[in-house]
């Protein structure tokens, strides 16, 4: 049996589309209720439903054999598994945004920036040889530099609407993310011809548009 860890919400219904499309009865994930695993019904696949971080802990800690998470999560959180497919959905940019029409990169003063995802920040300010102060924000991360908490912020840009309608615009891209299928570094060698199987169904069904 393959299991796979899929990631709750908008990530989930996309994924499970992209699954019927590839051939797998998914009816009991189209009428989950409450349930958190699920059986592919013409296969021997388990699926579980989880929270984005949780998909990378349960596949580096092999209790899951394949996971579709978020790229923006693999960026912030690491990983000891094999990035295997780009689904080519969820597709969104990391961005570097602050209150419009001030320059970010202007003067020497100490920088401060918010942010839901510290590591790829760091990361990034990293390779531009810049020192700042990250501060971590779970919620609107868009209310920082509005409060002046923070000069700019790293966040996740879909369409920037969120960005705009709060005075605020992008200063720079960070970096394009998707949506992406990850294996578990010992599932990938015991489980290759159930693994392959599935990674050639559902790569034959990607919409590469």
């Amino acid at each position: 049996m393959i299991r796979i860890a899929l990631t709750k919400g908008r990530i989930e219904e996309k994924a499970v589309y992209l699954l019927k499309k590839s051939g797998y009865d998914c009816s009991e994930l189209e009428e989950k209720g409450r349930k958190l695993v699920f059986k592919i019904k013409n296969a021997d696949i388990e699926v579980v439903l989880a929270k984005a971080a949780d998909v990378i802990t349960y596949i580096e800690h092999g209790v899951c054999d394949v996971g579709i998470v978020g790229e923006d999560t693999i960026m912030e959180h690491g990983h000891w598994f094999h990035e295997i497919l780009d689904l080519k959905f969820g597709k969104c940019k990391f961005a570097l945004a602050g209150i419009k029409g001030k320059n970010f990169y202007e003067g020497y003063t100490h920088k401060v920036i918010a942010s839901k995802y510290p590591n790829v920040t760091k990361k990034f300010f990293n390779q531009k040889g810049i020192d700042v102060e990250i501060v971590k924000i779970e919620g609107s991360v868009e209310l920082a530099p509005i409060l002046k908490l923070a000069d700019a912020i790293v966040d996740i840009v879909e369409t920037g609407s969120t960005l705009r309608e709060n005075g605020l615009e992008v200063y720079e891209d960070v970096a394009e993310i998707s949506t992406r299928l990850i294996v578990n570094t010992a599932a990938i060698k015991l489980k290759k011809l159930e693994i392959d199987e599935l990674v050639a169904r559902i790569s034959s069904s990607i919409d590469n548009n």
